[in-house]
């Protein structure tokens, strides 16, 4: 994928009909910086139901030596009359198991960074890797993802207490978003560390407030968060160091690796 310029970015949203992207930085005291994605909010989307348990395989890739194959979002115009994101993300749906409604937060995501972060080059499969990992795309333990982007339940992890296998972080948020005043634990669908949480908040709903159980947030600041420290994501080095950031484990970024390529592959054979 090549770094977009100022006429590509026209051509695209103008081929999705919907509003330009007014991307604001807004300061608030105590929860990081959001950020605001005058896309609006993404179209609605059947509710989706939990799926079968199925094992991901890692990809066979050494951390550095490549970057999963990029796919853009929203190739051909829809029908007179439909939304492009929506008809693409029905699309994909049909062919691999991700929700449509969970598409439109990646493929969000991926258009606002465009505007905002042009030189990291993120991809909204990438995103989508990362969130089959976390929580399934938000239908973790039978969970269902609704049209309003939030699991049917709210996803709290297990407290972060230093048993085996598990990092120890003390209390950051008072138990505000996570239930636990004593340890922290991953909230929402892509997992977030409430501390890191405060630190990225974001809004990409444009309800106004950045809330992680909300995927359509949490997408979004995942992607910033991918995109910090002046990474380029279509490079080996750049995607690696992203993803590994996320959680250092080269089996983990195997996975998402994996689960990527077969998305962007899907997408492809679709145009």
């Amino acid at each position: 994928m090549t770094d977009p310029t100022p006429s590509r970015l026209r051509a695209v949203f103008a081929v999705l009909g919907r509003l330009a992207v007014a991307l604001t930085l807004v300061a608030s005291a105590g929860v990081g910086v959001g950020l605001t994605a005058g896309l609006g909010r993404p179209a609605a989307a059947p509710e989706a139901g939990p799926p079968p348990e199925q094992t991901v395989e890692p990809a066979p890739v050494l951390p550095g030596s490549a970057a999963p194959p990029v796919q853009e979002p929203v190739q051909q115009p829809a029908p007179e009359g439909g939304d492009p994101v929506r008809e693409w993300a029905d699309g994909i749906a049909s062919v691999v198991d991700v929700p449509s409604r969970a598409l439109l937060s990646y493929v969000n995501a991926d258009l606002a960074m465009r505007e905002y972060q042009p030189e990291c080059r993120i991809s909204w499969s990438t995103i989508a890797g990362i969130a089959r990992i976390e929580s399934n795309h938000g239908r973790y333990g039978n969970r269902l993802l609704g049209d309003d982007a939030r699991p049917s339940k709210p996803i709290i992890g297990v407290p972060l207490d230093g048993t085996p296998g598990v990092r120890a972080i003390g209390d950051t948020d008072g138990g505000v978003l996570d239930g636990d005043a004593m340890h922290d634990r991953a909230v929402g669908p892509m997992q977030f560390i409430p501390s890191t949480w405060r630190k990225w908040a974001t809004d990409g709903s444009g309800d106004g407030v950045g809330d992680p159980q909300n995927l359509d947030d949490a997408s979004m600041a995942a992607a910033r968060y991918l995109c910090s420290s002046g990474r380029d994501l279509t490079t080996g080095q750049g995607w690696w160091g992203s993803v590994m950031s996320y959680n250092n484990s080269v089996e983990y970024g195997q996975k998402v690796f994996a689960i990527a390529e077969t998305y962007a592959g899907a997408a492809n054979r679709r145009d």
